[in-house]
């Protein structure tokens, strides 16, 4: 089985995935946006198990629909690598940009769509919502 290893910028802070991602998404939520300092999150949801190494600052979000969200981030260079949510066991949901990868698969998901940039182009095959389908 193949594995991926995803970090902070500055290199402190790792998460090693195993296989392929369950899924890969954008959210556009404004939350996100405020979270990344960008137009969108761009994450990628595994499967455990996964192994993380360096020291990590959690932040906890509540989402629209009440699920807690544990972010957790470098507290040397402040990068955003990976988070759980609450509730829901042997997932993790990884930052892309993280794996700096740029050959890593694209989206096949995009959420909060009425929150998107209207510059932001993604491939035509994406599926899209509105808001948050969960």
């Amino acid at each position: 089985m193949s594995s991926r290893t995803a970090s902070c910028f500055c290199g402190q802070l790792r998460i090693e995935v195993q296989g392929e991602p369950l899924g890969v998404g954008v959210c556009h939520c404004l939350a996100c946006q405020q979270r990344t300092g960008s137009v969108f999150a761009a994450l990628a949801s595994y499967a455990a198990p996964y192994t993380v190494t360096g020291k990590a600052t959690e932040f906890v979000r509540t989402g629209d629909h009440g699920a807690q969200f544990r972010f957790r981030f470098c507290p040397i260079c402040g990068s955003t690598v990976f988070h759980t949510e609450e509730g829901v066991e042997g997932r993790v949901s990884v930052a892309v940009g993280a794996f700096a990868d740029p050959t890593f698969p694209p989206p096949e998901d995009s959420v909060y769509e009425h929150r998107r940039h209207a510059w932001v182009r993604l491939p035509e095959n994406v599926t899209r919502y509105g808001t948050d389908p969960s």
